[in-house]
C-alpha cells in the first residue's frame, strides 16, 4: 500500500473539518497550505448546468478581463502584416511575423501560449485551424486574438484577460492569482469571476446554474466553497 507523504497529511489535517463561511478566511487558508517551494497558482473549479428547459445544451466560451490580473507569464504570438511588425514588438508581443511565423506554424512550431492575428492576416491563417484549434491557439474575435487593435489585445492578454470555457460535463476552471497574490487580490477575483458566470446563465436553465465550487491550489488540498460565500 502506498504510503502518504507527512505533507499530505499535514494539508488534509489543516483542511478536513473546515467549513468554508468566509471568503477571505477560505481564501488564508488556501494560502496556508500552499507549501511547495514555488509560487502556486490559485484555482477554481466550479460545475454549471447546461440542461435548457427548451431542448439543447447550453455552450459557454468567452473570456473575461481578472481585475486584479491573473499573475501568469503568457508568451503572446502576434501574427500580422510585415508593416505592423514593429508596432507588436513595441507592445509587449514575445514573437512576431507575418509569413515567417505562417511557416514556422506549418512546420509544426508552437513556442507560445497565445496567438493574436490581425483581420488580414486571417485568410492566411484559416488553414491550419485543424492544427491551432485543438491546442486552444485558434485566433477568435470573440476571445480577443483577432483584432486590428494589437497594443490593446496583447496588453489585455498580458494583464490577466482569461478564457472561460466547459467541458462537456459543464466543468470549468481557472487561475485567479497565485500565493504570493494578497488575499484582498485573490478576493476581488474570485468575485469577479463568480458574478461573470452568473450573469452569463440564459433564461432557458432553470434552478441553479453554479453546482459547486471548489478553491485549491496547485500542489494544495481543495476546499468546497458555497455560491453564496460572497
Amino acid at each position: 500500500m502506498r504510503k502518504k507523504s507527512k505533507r499530505y497529511d499535514e494539508l488534509s489535517k489543516n483542511s478536513k473539518n473546515f467549513k468554508s463561511k468566509d471568503l477571505k478566511e477560505t481564501l488564508e487558508l488556501i494560502k496556508k497550505n500552499s507549501t511547495a517551494k514555488f509560487d502556486e497558482s490559485i484555482d477554481v473549479s466550479l460545475r454549471i448546468g447546461l440542461k435548457q428547459s427548451k431542448g439543447g445544451d447550453f455552450s459557454l466560451r468567452t473570456v473575461t478581463q481578472l481585475p486584479s490580473g491573473s499573475g501568469k507569464k503568457i508568451k503572446v504570438a502576434v501574427l500580422c502584416e510585415a508593416d505592423k511588425i514593429e508596432e507588436a514588438k513595441k507592445n509587449g508581443a514575445d514573437l512576431v511575423g507575418s509569413e515567417d511565423l505562417i511557416e514556422k506554424i506549418a512546420a509544426g512550431k508552437f513556442d507560445f501560449d497565445k496567438l493574436i492575428c490581425s483581420p488580414g492576416m486571417m485568410g492566411k491563417i484559416g488553414k491550419y485551424g485543424k492544427v491551432l484549434g485543438p491546442k486552444g491557439l485558434m485566433p477568435n474575435p470573440k476571445l480577443g486574438t483577432v483584432s486590428a487593435n494589437i497594443k490593446k489585445s496583447v496588453n489585455d492578454i498580458k494583464t490577466g484577460l482569461i478564457e472561460i470555457k466547459h467541458d462537456k460535463d459543464g466543468n470549468i476552471g481557472i487561475s485567479i492569482g497565485r500565493k504570493s497574490f494578497s488575499t484582498e487580490k485573490l478576493v476581488n477575483n474570485f468575485k469577479h469571476f463568480l458574478d461573470f458566470i452568473k450573469k452569463e446563465k440564459p433564461d432557458a436553465i432553470k434552478g441553479d446554474f453554479i453546482k459547486n465550487i471548489y478553491i485549491t491550489s496547485s500542489m494544495g488540498a481543495s476546499i468546497k466553497v458555497s455560491s453564496k460565500i460572497i
